[in-house]
């Protein structure tokens, strides 16, 4: 569906960038704190989409974002909740473990997200681009085109190259473009420009780490960080919300259930080499 692109302008200093609250009240809450220590305001924080999904506290989580009034783009799941769509629309292959166990928690999340609510995911961005100490850069959801494009790190450099390519015709030069969508957070030159995943913060990348990740841009340069957060009580509270087909595991071990979603470079034991420190 199309969605306006939104030019955010020049913005200084710091600015935090992060994905996928996943519906992670805790993770967000958590990352907000991260924010005022740093002194970064709402409108320097940037968010890829996914704002509900995987864990119990969709609405809350919702209200969250949208009282903080952070500059959000619409990713596959404002997409399906906004437009009351009868999926999440992640993606994933047709029977793969992601694809059955999404059902569960998009019902829920389906459930408790308020009318008010999808018409503020309706009404999100595309696109946002904006300046930044002298750089140009472009924020989109999972691909150029395609909202739920998987773009993994072990993708090679012509499959990112033809997505800027495609953002740059339609937005002109960028020096970085910063994403979401597959929950891995990973940093790489492309030919002149940086291709930035800023990770999710409401799920663990699949490395056995139960920290999630964020990104910070600061005087052109981009740090992918963990953000630690109470994983043990986000888990329980899945499970007191009868979502167990997987993911509240993931909370507190860091692995995902549904391996078969990742490159297989990228399955348990090697993960760990993509995601940030």
């Amino acid at each position: 569906m199309a969605r306006d692109t939104v030019d955010l302008g020049e913005l200084a200093g710091p600015l935090l960038l992060f994905g996928g609250p996943y519906s992670n009240l805790r993770a967000l809450h958590a990352l907000m704190a991260v924010a005022e220590r740093l002194g970064i305001a709402p409108a320097q924080m940037i968010c890829t989409g996914d704002v509900c999904a995987y864990a119990a506290e969709a609405e809350r989580t919702a209200q969250t974002v949208r009282a903080l009034g952070c500059p959000v783009v619409a990713g596959n799941c404002e997409d399906s909740l906004g437009f009351n769509a009868p999926d999440c629309g992640c993606g994933f292959e047709e029977g793969a473990t992601c694809d059955r166990l999404s059902a569960e928690w998009f019902a829920h999340a389906s459930k408790q997200v308020s009318d008010e609510s999808r018409l503020w995911m309706r009404g999100l961005p595309g696109r946002l681009v904006f300046s930044h100490a002298g750089k140009r850069y472009a924020v989109i959801h999972g691909g150029a085109e395609q909202v739920n494009a998987f773009i993994w790190p072990t993708d090679d450099a012509e499959r990112k190259q033809s997505e800027i390519t495609a953002l740059e015709r339609d937005l002109g030069a960028l020096d970085g473009v910063v994403c979401g969508h597959s929950g891995v957070a990973f940093v790489e030159r492309v030919g002149n420009c940086d291709w930035i995943n800023a990770g999710a913060i409401g799920l663990p990348g699949h490395d056995g780490d139960v920290r999630t990740s964020y990104a910070v841009l600061s005087g052109g340069e981009v740090s992918l960080r963990r953000l630690s957060y109470d994983h043990g009580a986000t888990a329980s509270s899945m499970e007191q919300a009868g979502l167990t087909a997987g993911y509240h595991n993931t909370m507190r071990t860091g692995w995902w259930p549904s391996e078969d979603t990742f490159p297989p470079e990228m399955r348990r034991g090697v993960t760990s080499i993509f995601a940030a420190p």
